[in-house]
């Protein structure tokens, strides 16, 4: 009798992974998101490993659990993995005030959001 199970959302041949409240700004994140968009595993993870940018290293443990879910949950194989997907999500709003002159206030916004990556396993062209 139980609940039936959800319908799997992804392809078979698809895998992903999600990190929520990363604590950087949905336009910075998403610029580091553009960078690894559409390449192949191998080489998205080299640029994240190299990129100045501070959320590289989150996108990297990120995009290193999406292959991780993809080889062990769906049996795919790693070397023939690309980034299909990459999107960022706008997460909640810390409000602050910081004192100015003459006693007034000014607000500063601490964003939060969230990544994404969804990987995808095609067949190499000879």
């Amino acid at each position: 009798m139980g609940k039936q199970a959800t319908p799997r959302a992804l392809a078979d041949n698809e895998a992903k992974a999600v990190a929520r409240n990363l604590r950087v700004s949905p336009q910075k994140l998403n610029l580091v998101a553009g960078l690894i968009r559409g390449k192949k595993v191998s080489t998205a993870l080299a640029d994240l490993e190299f990129s100045r940018k501070r959320i590289a290293r989150d996108v990297k443990k990120c995009l290193e659990s999406a292959i991780a879910n993809a080889e062990n949950n769906h049996d795919l194989d790693v070397d023939d993995l690309i980034v299909a997907e990459a999107h960022v999500g706008k997460g909640l709003v810390m409000k602050r005030f910081s004192p100015r002159a003459r006693g007034r206030a000014s607000r500063i916004e601490k964003p939060f959001s969230h990544i994404t990556i969804v990987v995808r396993e095609v067949e190499e062209r000879a």
